[in-house]
């Protein structure tokens, strides 16, 4: 008899008859290897190392091969690029679909393709999600010996402040975006940076003044923002938090700055769409078209890594924040986001520049 296997394989079950008895052979002994036993899983990240999601692709990759049968080894491959856009467009086109390959893509990646930008070569929909670490809200930090002390400032200001940005999907191009909608601000944002980090460099040497960015990183134990805190180098200005974060409890919130400022309510509902990238986090996705048992036995080992204690006790250490999400929720989200009717994605396109 047959029965079918893991993506469809067929395992034959022998049955042998002598006499008044039948030797069964046990269906363990015909099965072929784990699926994964013996391979390599990559991770992708669109970034440069150093940054959030270097660190994280880092961290679940030394976990997650522990709950997929098999045990394949992960290793980590930067391609940063166009804000992100160079690894969504390989995942989705280049790499196998075969299980073997994951990447962790701009948590705001579905808005390039919303307002049909010409280097998306992806459909968010079709790509298969398998889990985030994180949600991401957002804050916007300035350096303190520039002159704006406060939203206030820019707003009334005849010079715009230079924020760095990776492209136009990130966060630190998105806020300044949001914040232009919703209260009138302004910002000379000066795109192109390969990650990061080297925007914060560039706020180092004066190239820039301000950089948008996630929460989580800001307040990560690690440099440049050690040091700029000890000596009080920057300043937060705004958060999307819905409550003040208590490590930011003196920086206000663009909600309670909407409510003071009466932004209306169109608006407000742009920005609640443009901001929806806090809720991918830092995804980790496969591509389209890999099989489904891969793909269960994918975000159930990314579940399960999450709760891993070594995993949970690394994070705290490195100060990660941990607000990890399934797969699932996922796929369903970003049906969602992408189901917008044609006025809000025209408002949405107007803002990001398209």
């Amino acid at each position: 008899m047959k029965r079918r296997g893991l993506l469809g394989k067929t395992v034959i079950l022998a049955v042998f008859a002598s006499g008044a008895f039948t030797t069964v052979h046990n269906a363990a002994s015909v099965q072929a290897p784990p699926y994964y036993q013996g391979k390599t899983v990559r991770i992708i990240v669109g970034f440069t190392a150093g940054g959030g999601y270097d660190r994280w692709a880092r961290l679940i990759a030394r976990h997650m091969g522990k709950y997929i049968p098999g045990n394949p080894t992960f290793v980590v491959q930067n391609m940063p690029g166009a804000g992100g856009l160079i690894a969504a467009n390989y995942i989705y086109n280049v790499a196998k679909p075969d299980g073997e390959t994951l990447a962790m893509t701009l948590g705001s990646i579905h808005l390039d393709q919303l307002v049909s930008r010409k280097e998306v070569e992806f459909d968010v929909r079709r790509s298969n999600w398998i889990g985030r670490q994180e949600k991401d809200d957002l804050i916007l930090y300035m350096r303190s010996d520039t002159p704006y002390k406060s939203l206030a400032d820019i707003i009334k200001a005849q010079e715009p402040p230079k924020c760095g940005a990776i492209g136009t999907a990130s966060a630190d191009y998105i806020l300044p975006k949001v914040l232009e909608e919703t209260l009138g601000a302004k910002f000379n944002l000066i795109q192109g940076y390969p990650g990061g980090r080297e925007v914060d460099l560039a706020v180092e040497r004066g190239e820039a003044v301000c950089r948008g960015m996630t929460i989580a990183s800001r307040f990560s134990f690690r440099e440049p923002y050690v040091t700029w805190d000890k000596k009080g180098f920057v300043r937060n200005l705004v958060q999307t938090t819905i409550k003040r974060d208590p490590r930011a409890k003196d920086t206000p919130t663009l909600y309670e700055l909407m409510d003071q400022h009466r932004t209306p309510d169109v608006s407000r509902r742009v920005a609640r769409v443009i901001l929806s990238g806090g809720e991918f986090g830092r995804p980790m996705q496969a591509p389209p078209g890999v099989a489904p048992e891969l793909v269960k036995v994918l975000r159930e080992a990314y579940a399960k890594a999450m709760k891993d204690p070594e995993l949970v006790a690394e994070a705290k250490r490195g100060q990660l924040d941990m607000d990890p999400s399934t797969g699932e929720t996922l796929q369903a989200l970003v049906q969602e986001v992408m189901d917008q009717p044609p006025e809000v994605v025209e408002r949405v396109r107007k803002i990001l520049g398209n």
